[in-house]
């Protein structure tokens, strides 16, 4: 059975990420990319559907465990009654194959070590053949290859690669497990100790160059850590989350696919890491933005794979039970080819807020800009199936329209302040006229409050963006009866909801409840601060500071009755807002072209680091070669390659 969601750290390579528990087991990876088959499930099934367990015998959990400073390299703790061992757990930044490397180290007495690993390629479903060459394990299966390395004995036992060891005060143990493909040879083993201390010393290197001081600065800054580590380092396109289909409703069937890029998180996004000090991250997400986009502004989509790709088909995995039950899991994502409007706005609004930082706007670009325009003018007046991707019929959404405003606005203000050409006075019209319309049909005159779609009487937390997108000043009557009738009808446990659901399926096509949605609790703390009810919006800002697990990091959503993290882990969308509002709370002003110019100056100073018989190159550690030898838990020496070529072990035909 998977662990609370609590219990899991996540380390990655900028290119995918694991989940690793508190148990020392690793219980999803998908390789060689965040949205590649997962050759570890179990965090969506049994052990039979894939993990790697490197714990004492009869462990259940780490006593303690933490990160190294600021970077993503693990180290959990294991307190026994034989003594005390740490595991150290890391993905190397990305060179050219996926690793993942652990190590064992012996802190006091002598502690009996196991290892399990259960390979299963696509999602659990694929045994691999097992073979030992030259000290090396690899499991192959299509297109796919695993190669494993340490110097301990393994052996295979019923379809899964077996070890058990001890580990005395000093020792080391290293394990490194290396995705190829099957049609290659494996790569060459890594020296674990000098790729933990390099990987280290990267994200150190990176994480320095934060400019947030203030109060929270370690929730800020391993957010911020989390939202690289969920970056696509080829495009610069930041994933939602790292896994799939973790429920929205424990044992229900909200269970999605986050493993893609969502336009609705744009302007935030790129707001959060400029706040941060990180204006190369944001322009690589505004040059991703502008390619994912680039086409037939009819057929932009609300979602997009890292590398841009438009086809997410989604389908069921049938053989999985789901987290804790949660059924059905779900690959891919059928909301890609809905029709959004706040997706217009969003695209043109992180376009807008890119230009803060000193970027300057070419002509493609603006020509794309005005071309989505062209097609806004007209398309603002259908109906759309919103923000939150229901399920239901498509509606006149409150929330869409305000972004279409958004949109037009955006454009307006880019002519207007950047000299770029456009028609501004029928742009000025067709927003005058969505502004008009929204206030008529989108408030609710005897509700005092703006509602979920025209004709409704329904709330919907997407309505606190009103203030935030500057549609209408916080401290006007309709905003600020809308605020208050969120504080009365959507708080569920002092955390707020999207909107309320039902069990019929008439307002998103689908039953049952959900969580509470983080980041629209982010959203209202911002509100209450813009009311100046800021010791209010403190409260709510330590109420969701308090619900990050150990290691500092957030789901998709708190469920208030189990009292768990739920939905899809990590989450980007919850990290940014963390970054947004205690920004805002604490009074860190917005970013402006000053705050690039100092970030160049820190990431130039930072690159000049580099640690013993390592180098770093344009953002990426290469490794010098190292003739130094591991340490084996007998107390010998063995080569990082090590070992004789070996007959396949016996009953070893899984990983």
């Amino acid at each position: 059975m998977s662990l609370p969601l609590e219990d899991y750290g996540i380390i990655g390579d900028l290119h995918t990420a694991a989940l690793v528990g508190r148990d020392g087991s690793i219980d999803w990876l998908c390789l060689p990319r965040f949205d590649s088959a997962a050759c570890f499930s179990k965090l969506l099934g049994t052990e039979e559907h894939g993990y790697w367990k490197l714990a004492p015998v009869g462990s259940h959990r780490a006593t303690r465990r933490h990160y190294r400073g600021d970077s993503l390299v693990l180290e959990s703790e294991f307190v026994t009654e034989e003594g005390t061992v740490r595991v150290i757990d890391c993905m190397p930044i990305r060179q050219r194959h996926p690793e993942v490397v652990r190590l064992v180290e012996g802190v006091r007495g002598k502690v009996t070590m196991e290892m399990n690993l259960v390979i299963r390629y696509g999602y659990g479903q694929i045994v691999p053949w097992v073979r030992r060459l030259d000290g090396v394990l690899t499991a192959i299966a299509g297109p796919d290859g695993l190669s494993l390395w340490t110097p301990v004995h393994t052996k295979g036992k019923d379809m899964s690669t077996v070890s058990r060891f001890t580990v005395s005060e000093g020792q080391r143990v290293p394990f490194s497990l290396a995705w190829f493909a099957a049609s290659e040879e494996p790569p060459r083993p890594v020296d674990a100790v000098y790729a933990i201390e390099d990987t280290e010393i990267w994200w150190r290197d990176w994480a320095s160059q934060c400019t947030y001081e203030g109060p929270n600065k370690e929730a800020v800054v391993r957010s911020l850590i989390t939202l690289k580590a969920l970056t696509y380092l080829p495009t610069g396109g930041i994933v939602a989350a790292a896994t799939s289909s973790l429920p929205e409703t424990l044992g229900g069937e909200r269970n999605w696919d986050y493993r893609f890029c969502w336009l609705r998180d744009a302007t935030l996004t790129l707001e959060s890491l400029m706040r941060g000090g990180f204006y190369e991250e944001a322009m690589a997400w505004r040059d991703w933005l502008l390619r994912a986009v680039a086409g037939d502004p009819s057929q932009m989509q609300i979602m997009y794979g890292a590398a841009g790709e438009r086809r997410l088909d989604e389908w069921e995995v049938d053989w999985l039970p789901g987290y804790e039950g949660s059924t059905p899991v779900r690959i891919g994502n059928a909301a890609a080819g809905q029709f959004q409007l706040d997706v217009y706005g969003e695209v043109m609004s992180a376009l807008y807020e890119a230009l803060k930082s000193g970027d300057t706007i070419e002509l493609p670009a603006w020509e794309l800009q005005r071309t989505l325009m062209e097609y806004l003018e007209k398309g603002w007046r259908d109906p759309d199936d919103g923000i939150w991707e229901v399920r239901g019929p498509r509606r006149h959404f409150t929330h869409s329209k305000v972004m279409a405003w958004v949109a037009i606005d955006r454009a307006i203000k880019t002519v207007d302040e950047r000299g770029m050409e456009g028609p501004v006075d029928r742009w000025r019209k067709v927003r005058s006229e969505i502004h008009d319309q929204v206030c008529r049909e989108g408030f609710n005159a005897d509700k005092g409050s703006f509602t979920q779609y025209y004709g409704s009487d329904q709330l919907d937390a997407s309505l606190l963006m009103i203030p935030l997108v500057g549609f209408l000043p916080a401290n006007d009557p309709r905003v600020q009866g809308t605020i208050e009738a969120v504080e009365r009808e959507l708080l569920d446990g002092g955390f707020v909801l999207r909107y309320r659901t039902v069990d019929s399926g008439d307002v998103d096509g689908l039953t049952g409840r959900e969580g509470a949605f983080l980041p629209c609790s982010f959203w209202l703390a911002d509100c209450l601060a813009l009311l100046g009810r800021t010791d209010d919006a403190r409260q709510m800002l330590d109420r969701l500071l308090s619900l990050r697990n150990d290691l500092g990091l957030l789901s998709e959503e708190y469920d208030p009755v189990a009292g768990r993290l739920i939905g899809n882990f990590p989450q980007a969308f919850s990290h940014v807002s963390l970054v947004n509002s205690v920004s805002k709370l604490n009074g860190h002003s917005k970013p402006v072209a000053a705050g690039h110019t100092l970030s160049r100056v820190r990431r130039s100073m930072n690159g000049s680091k580099t640690g013993a018989g390592r180098m770093h190159l344009g953002g990426h550690t290469i490794h010098r070669p190292s003739t130094r030898r591991g340490t084996r838990a007998d107390g010998g020496t063995s080569d990082p390659v090590g070992g004789k070529t070996t007959a396949t072990d016996a009953g070893s035909t899984s990983g």
